[in-house]
C-alpha cells in the first residue's frame, strides 16, 4: 500500500473515507476495487489502444462468486483479458522454486488478509488450504491485549508499527521496547505507554499458533511421497506476514522440518505473478475465464 495513503487511516475528516476495497484477500468494495484497477491499468498501460491482459493472484480457496467479482472487475476496468493464479503458486516462482517438476514444494504465504498454505508438484496445487489469519488479523490481536491489559485504545497503524518494531512470536533474548501513544478509556485522555516485546509475544502467540496448526493440517493430508520432498527440502515462507520476528523458529520447532524465508519475501507473489506471464500458452487452457 502507498505510505501516504497508510498514513490517512484513522486520520481524514468527515468528509474524507479512506477505506480498504480489499479485505481478506477479497474485495469488499467493488466499485472502488474497480476504479483502483483502472487508475493502475491506466498508470502503467497510459492510452492504450488494445485492451491489456491481466493475470491477478487470488488466495488458493476462493469460492467461485469470488473468483467472478474478481474477474468482472478487472474487465469493467478495461482488461481484454482475464488470468487467476493462486497466490501460493505465484509466490513459489517468485521465490525461485521450480514448480515444474514432479517433486513436492510447501510453501507458506502469509500477507495482509489471508494465509494461503500449499503443497505444489508438477505445476500445480496437490494440497492447499488458506485461512483469514495474516498480518492484518495480528493487528486486530495487539489492538484487543492493549485495550484488556493496559485500557488504552490505539489505532491500527500503531499496532502494526508494534508489530513491525517490538512484535515477537518466539521469547527473545533480550527484550526490547516502544513508546507508544492512544486515547486512557478511563480519562478519556491521550496517554503514553511502554509496551515490551514479551507482551507482544502474549498479543501474537494466537493467531501465529492458529497459522502453525493449518501448516500441520495440510502435512496430514500430504502424500507420503511428497512428505519425504518436503522433510528433504523444508518449508518456505514468502509474504510480508513472515517476517514477524520467531515465526519461522515457532513452526520450524513445531513442525521439525528446516524453515527458510524466500529473499524479497514481501515482492515474491507480484515477482512471481509476473514470471508466469511469460508462460501465458501454459495458463491459457487452466487460468483464463
Amino acid at each position: 500500500m502507498d505510505k501516504k495513503l497508510e498514513e490517512c487511516f484513522g486520520r481524514t475528516p468527515g468528509n474524507i473515507v479512506a477505506t480498504r476495497p480489499l479485505r481478506d484477500g477479497v474485495i469488499s468494495d467493488y466499485t472502488v476495487t474497480e476504479k483502483m484497477l483502472k487508475h493502475f491499468i491506466n498508470k502503467v498501460c497510459g492510452k492504450f489502444i488494445f485492451a491489456p491482459r491481466i493475470m491477478i493472484c487470488i488466495p488458493s480457496q476462493v469460492t467461485e462468486v469470488e473468483k467472478k467479482a474478481v474477474i468482472d472487475a478487472a474487465t469493467q476496468a478495461g482488461a481484454r483479458k482475464v488470468y487467476l493464479i493462486e497466490e501460493p503458486i505465484a509466490a513459489a516462482i517468485g521465490a525461485g522454486i521450480d514448480i515444474s517438476k514432479p517433486c513436492g514444494n510447501m510453501v507458506v504465504d502469509i500477507g495482509g488478509g489471508t494465509t494461503d498454505i500449499a503443497v505444489i508438484s508438477l505445476g500445480g496445487s496437490v494440497v492447499n488450504t488458506s485461512l483469514k489469519v495474516a498480518g492484518d488479523k495480528f493487528d486486530e490481536y495487539i489492538v484487543k491485549y492493549i485495550k484488556k491489559k493496559h485500557n488504552i485504545m490505539i489505532g491500527e497503524r500503531t499496532a502494526e508499527d508494534l508489530k513491525v518494531n517490538i512484535g515477537c512470536v518466539y521469547p527473545k533474548i533480550q527484550d526490547t521496547e516502544m513508546d507508544i501513544r492512544g486515547r486512557d478509556l478511563v480519562t478519556g485522555l491521550p496517554k503514553t505507554l511502554t509496551v515490551h516485546s514479551s507482551e507482544m509475544l502474549e498479543a501474537l502467540i494466537e493467531p501465529a499458533m492458529m497459522i502453525v496448526d493449518a501448516v500441520h493440517s495440510v502435512l496430514e493430508r500430504t502424500p507420503p511421497e511428497l512428505s519425504a520432498d518436503i522433510s528433504d527440502k523444508g518449508i518456505y515462507m514468502t509474504g510480508g506476514g513472515c517476517l514477524v520476528d520467531g515465526l519461522d523458529k515457532l513452526l520450524q520447532e513445531k513442525t521439525g522440518i528446516n524453515v527458510m524465508i524466500a529473499q524479497d519475501t514481501v515482492s515474491c507473489v507480484a515477482l512471481g505473478t509476473g514470471k508466469a506471464l511469460d508462460n501465458l500458452d501454459v495458463l491459457e487452457g487452466k487460468t483464463s475465464r
